[in-house]
């Protein structure tokens, strides 16, 4: 147990004695996870904000607003022309949507009726407001004709009086078709799926996760580094004169650099619980046996590296592109779902894929010990296998 602990104070000693490795441990993750994440955003509506101004002021404007306002996707705010074109040249907004002066229901029966919609080139934001508004419009412009093929028929029937005449059938065909389709049930019921423990999904969270893995895991695999410089400097040759076993010390340096890494993940949700308002899930004994898994899937992944390298600027350059490689295929940066079917099996041979998935099935899924068992089993027959490997190759100079 003593030169396990000296082991473990030697390490953490080492690994800290650079200004830049407490950038890496603290600074650059909370700052990463509380952009990326989206920061506080307390507003409560997800949806993106969409500028409307509205010159027209007309009751076809203010249906198509109120269309836009049940739009799953965006988020319609009135502002005033000057300020919106403003806003929109200054990119403080993503698009804007102007309804022109005379965009009525005379001018949409005569087919003259436009909008204009401005978004910012190349912003993903503008295009997903483009088809919040081409749906809107769509659904209004279905109004329109219910509200046109209801006037010819009236009109075939009995012939109007005037033009004014004409245009009073039209509106009101226009207003009821309108209170039809409000009334009108949903021909399609979204029904979530429970779990045993319901959690409500926050989409923060999963970002969260994955931004976390990603920096746990990139300087523990640098342990690497650590054992090229060691075996550069002769300490590793010193072990020889000492009682000290290949597994005690690689266990040592796991363990070590294990309890740096879960102090550090406890910093980082913490941080997204108090500061972020982040949900973390209902069993924080599920959370701390995944976290566990984890961080010596990692570790061992680190010391086991080292036993492959030739240097410590070589373990530096691995460490950093294995790491990268593997959050990113383990779906720590991209929902996992999005990779093609090949990919998406490839990637259970990887320890962060099953990192991701515990830490999901604990804040998005509701999941307890008992349901995150087997992404733990799975971490731990990793840890139990890089340290098998890096015992078998471990060399001391």
């Amino acid at each position: 147990m003593k030169k396990l602990l000296a082991i473990i104070k030697k390490d953490t000693i080492l690994r800290f004695t650079s200004p830049m490795e407490w950038m890496f441990f603290i600074i650059l993750p909370l700052v990463f996870i509380y952009l990326i994440s989206g920061g506080t955003n307390q507003s409560g509506d997800p949806r993106l904000v969409l500028t409307v101004a509205d010159q027209a002021g007309s009751a076809l404007s203010q249906t198509l607003f109120e269309e836009l306002a049940r739009s799953s996707a965006v988020n319609p705010v009135l502002t005033e022309y000057d300020q919106a074109i403003k806003d929109f040249e200054q990119l403080k907004v993503s698009a804007v949507l102007i309804i022109p002066e005379g965009f009525d229901a005379a001018a949409l029966a005569k087919g003259s009726a436009a909008l204009e919609l401005r978004k910012q080139p190349n912003a993903l934001n503008g295009l997903a407001a483009e088809q919040a508004v081409e749906l809107a419009v769509g659904r209004v412009s279905s109004l329109a004709e219910v509200a046109r093929v209801s006037t010819e028929r009236a009109a075939a029937y009995q012939p109007f009086a005037d033009e004014a005449a004409r245009q009073a059938f039209y509106d009101t065909a226009f207003a009821q078709a309108q209170t039809m389709l409000a009334e009108a049930p949903d021909r399609l019921q979204s029904v979530a799926g429970g779990t045993a423990d319901p959690i409500e999904y926050d989409a923060k969270a999963n970002s969260t996760a994955g931004q976390m893995i990603t920096w746990v895991f990139i300087p523990l695999i640098g342990l690497s580094a650590m054992l090229a410089y060691e075996r550069a400097n002769g300490t590793l040759r010193r072990l020889l004169v000492t009682p000290t076993s290949k597994a005690t010390f690689l266990g040592g340096t796991i363990l070590g650099q294990g309890l740096t890494a879960l102090v550090q993940m406890t910093i980082l949700i913490l941080f997204g619980i108090l500061v972020m308002k982040l949900k973390w899930g209902q069993s924080p004994a599920g959370l701390a046996l995944v976290m566990v898994s984890f961080t010596l899937a990692a570790a061992a992944l680190g010391t086991m590296l080292g036993t492959f390298v030739k240097s410590e600027s070589q373990a530096n350059g691995l460490s950093i592109l294995i790491g990268m490689l593997m959050a990113m295929m383990g779906g720590c940066w991209y929902p996992i779902e999005l990779f093609p079917a090949g990919v998406r099996s490839a990637a259970q041979a990887l320890p962060t894929y099953w990192a991701m998935q515990g830490f999901l099935d604990i804040a998005v899924r509701g999941q307890g010990p008992a349901g995150v068992l087997q992404e733990c089993a799975v971490l731990l027959g990793f840890a139990a296998l890089f340290f098998a490997v890096g015992i078998a190759r471990f060399k001391y100079e």
